[in-house]
């Protein structure tokens, strides 16, 4: 599996990048992309109204909530497969997670710009349990306020797993930037525990 420590500094960051082999991990697009319920949310930018530039779905535990930007989301019931890879991941995380919020980018056009999961229901210090699925796109975490530490790269591959740990949240914004090569799907999973 080897770790790999991306961040120690002001947060602690670690990829894991064959968590799930390559079978599985066709296996669980396929899955997911099928059962989950897709949404396409709208966000406000600038006084116009765009459509979020993915689709997104919140799945959970019962009655948990969970609002970014401006959206609220109320949990899905779990389906099997969730369930599957969040017994997984808990093993490396050594904690239990209550719910996930999950993205599909379509192709290279759909992103996620700068941002921190710091919402006042993650609580003080989120562990955030990152699972990607599909094709492999670019990953930056640039520190919010050390303006001369140069912004890190890395590519997350079918089956990989990222954990974001500590004070990591407070320091560090993270995105997943366009791109203008013909990418396919690509499913991420962040499961996390909600506090309200």
């Amino acid at each position: 599996m080897n770790p790999q420590t991306l961040i120690s500094q002001d947060g602690e960051v670690i990829l894991y990048p064959n968590f799930f082999t390559l079978p599985e991990s066709k296996d669980l697009l396929s899955q997911l992309e099928t059962k989950i319920l897709w949404r396409q949310d709208n966000i406000k930018i600038h006084g116009k109204t765009l459509p979020i530039p993915r689709l997104t779905a919140f799945y959970g535990d019962k009655d948990i909530t969970y609002t970014y930007s401006r959206i609220t989301m109320k949990a899905e019931a779990w389906i099997p497969e969730l369930l599957a890879i969040k017994k997984r991941i808990e093993i490396v995380a050594k904690v239990n997670f209550n719910s996930v919020l999950l993205n599909l980018y379509r192709t290279g056009k759909d992103s996620m710009s700068w941002h921190s999961d710091d919402e006042p229901e993650l609580g003080k210090n989120p562990i955030i349990a990152s699972v990607s699925l599909g094709e492999t796109r670019r990953f930056m975490l640039k520190h919010k306020y050390q303006k001369d530490l140069p912004s890190l790269s890395v590519d997350l591959t079918s089956g990989s797993f990222l954990l974001m740990q500590g004070n990591t949240q407070h320091f560090w914004q993270h995105q997943i930037p366009k791109s203008q090569k013909p990418l396919g799907k690509r499913i991420n999973l962040t499961f996390r525990i909600i506090v309200n």
